[in-house]
C-alpha cells in the first residue's frame, strides 16, 4: 500500500535537509528577537561570576531556555544539554548556529530510562566540560516530570563537579504561552526583556543522597523567585 499523507508529512519532517533548514531559521529568529528587544534588567552576576576559570551550571525552567545562547557572557565557552531524540535535532542545530556546544542526553524520572536517554553519558560529558572551563546550561526540571520542580540530576552534577548552580530566568513582555507540560513561553520580537539570577548554590562533595532533596527544594524556590522577579519587571507589576 502507498504512504498516507500523514506518513509523507512525517518523512519530510524528519528529512535532514528540512531539519537543518528549520534549525537555521530558528537561530535567525532568536537573533531577531534579541536584536529587537530592550533589556530592562540583566543580572550583573551573569558577567561577574562566569569565567573560563570559574564555570557554572546555569539552571533554567523548561520553556525559558530559548534565549540563553544570546545572553551568555561574550567569549565564555558554554555547552547546552539537549535531548538526544530526533525531535530535538532542530533545537540543537539552532544552538550550535548561535555559537554554543551541545551535549545530547536527557534526564529521566525512572532508572530504567536513564540508559535509553543517554543520561549517564551526558552526565560524564558535562563533568568533563566543567573541568575544562566550559559552563553548562540546562533545564532543572526533568522532561515529562513535575513541571517547575528541580530534579536530582543537576544537584548531583554540582556535587560531583564542585561547580555552583546559577538559577536564571528570562522573561519577555511579548510572548506566546504554549499549552504544554512545561508551560513554555516562546519569546516574541519588540519586547521588554529581563534576565534575573538568584544566589549561586554550592553543593558540598560530602552531601549525602538524603540531603540532595533539600538542595532540589532550594533550587526550585530560587528559580521560582527569579522567574517571579523577571516577569514582574517586564510586565511592570512592581
Amino acid at each position: 500500500m502507498g504512504r498516507s499523507l500523514k506518513d509523507w508529512g512525517k518523512a519530510i519532517g524528519r528529512s535532514r535537509a528540512v531539519v537543518v533548514s528549520l534549525g537555521v531559521l530558528l537561530a535567525s529568529y532568536l537573533r531577531f528577537v534579541h536584536a529587537t528587544s530592550r533589556i530592562l534588567y540583566r543580572s550583573p552576576a551573569i558577567d561577574s561570576e562566569i569565567a573560563a576559570d570559574r564555570p557554572v551550571i546555569t539552571a533554567l525552567w523548561h520553556g525559558q531556555h530559548f534565549m540563553v545562547p544570546l545572553i551568555k557572557p561574550k567569549g565564555q565557552p558554554f555547552a547546552v544539554l539537549m535531548a538526544a531524540h530526533a525531535d530535538a535535532e532542530m533545537n540543537a542545530i539552532a544552538i550550535e548556529r548561535l555559537g554554543l556546544q551541545t551535549i545530547r542526553a536527557s534526564g529521566a524520572q525512572k532508572p530504567s530510562e536513564i540508559r535509553r536517554k543517554k543520561g549517564m553519558v551526558g552526565f560524564l560529558q558535562m563533568l568533563k566540560a566543567l573541568k575544562n572551563g566550559t559552563s553548562i546550561a540546562m533545564t532543572a526540571d526533568v522532561p515529562k516530570g513535575p513541571a517547575k520542580k528541580a530534579g536530582r540530576g543537576i544537584v548531583m552534577l554540582a556535587r560531583h563537579s564542585g561547580r555552583p548552580i546559577m538559577p536564571l530566568a528570562y522573561a519577555s513582555s511579548r510572548r506566546w504561552n504554549v499549552n504544554s507540560w512545561d508551560s513554555a513561553s516562546f519569546n516574541l520580537p519588540f519586547s521588554r526583556a529581563a534576565v534575573v539570577t538568584s544566589d549561586l548554590i554550592y553543593v558540598p562533595p560530602e552531601t549525602t543522597d538524603e540531603e540532595i532533596d533539600a538542595y532540589c527544594a532550594r533550587l526550585t524556590e530560587s528559580l521560582n523567585e527569579a522567574t517571579r522577579k523577571a516577569y514582574a519587571i517586564v510586565d511592570r507589576t512592581e
